[in-house]
């Protein structure tokens, strides 16, 4: 079968088009700029991106299972012509479809698909354990990790597990109709983190937390909206229950525990200078 993935250069979409040609199938890989996009061998890289329906068309053509994402690659919002690209979609011989979400919202990309007659698979992750990187640069350099609500708790999910999740629903019955809340196997506070990413690197990694006002403060210093802000915020001090509630989701799909953040630093260890 020759499936579509698309926005794969990404977190999600770079393991799952690794996964699916290890397992012997057929990738047309979705992406801005094929010349950049470095994929594996094996791989169709394909120009475009789900935002311009009009150059869809030939990307879906031959394929019988298609991984989505429900957001623009560039800006993050929502994708408006979910309508159009299930046409296309439904148009080629599509038969199923994964939906990688972008917010707890149901977005109007998933809503075309469930209406749409295709067998869909909803991929509701939380956290990215890839966000860590966003400490990348200070650990590097001074061995510090500056970051406010020290009691916030996280499940983070490693993006090759959702991934995993994706190949699986994509290539074997029994998925449709489901939507999947992907966790990894413990939920972290930023001090849990910082002392795990000290052990995978053998030395110390000191924890400064910060005030809510002077986290504000940085995040507006890095050009984030006051909206955004406020989501931040919300997201640390008054979290949904699935952001920090572990489930099993991860090995009862794929049949192998979900990875670790300890697994996750030891992968990007260069990163944070290790």
């Amino acid at each position: 079968m020759t499936i579509l993935v698309t926005g794969a250069t990404g977190n999600v979409g770079r393991p799952l088009v690794e996964q699916l040609l290890a397992s012997g199938h057929t990738v047309r890989a979705l992406t801005r700029d094929p010349r950049k996009a470095g994929l594996p061998a094996g791989a169709e890289a394909f120009a475009g991106n789900l935002a311009d329906t009009a150059g869809l068309a030939r990307a879906f053509d031959g394929v019988t299972a298609a991984h989505l994402i429900s957001f623009d690659g560039e800006d993050f919002a929502p994708l408006a012509n979910g309508v159009e690209i299930v046409e296309l979609a439904r148009g080629a011989g599509v038969r199923r479809v994964t939906v990688l979400k972008g917010d707890v919202e149901k977005s109007p990309l998933e809503e075309a698909v469930e209406a749409g007659g295709l067998e869909w698979t909803h991929l509701s992750p939380v956290e990215f354990m890839s966000n860590a990187l966003e400490w990348a640069g200070s650990v590097a350099a001074e061995g510090v990790v500056r970051e406010a609500f020290a009691d916030a708790r996280s499940a983070m999910v490693h993006e090759a597990d959702i991934a995993a999740v994706a190949a699986v629903a994509l290539t074997s019955d029994g998925h449709a109709g489901r939507e999947y809340w992907l966790t990894g196997p413990e939920a972290l506070t930023p001090q849990d983190k910082v002392r795990v990413i000290a052990e995978v690197l053998g030395r110390e990694v000191r924890y400064v937390e910060l005030s809510r006002d002077e986290i504000v403060e940085q995040w507006r210093g890095q050009g984030y909206s006051e909206e955004d802000i406020e989501f931040f915020v919300m997201m640390r001090t008054n979290p949904p229950e699935a952001g920090y509630t572990v489930l099993p989701t991860v090995e009862k799909v794929t049949g192998k525990p979900a990875r670790t953040f300890a697994q996750w630093v030891r992968e990007n260890a260069a990163a944070f200078g290790g």
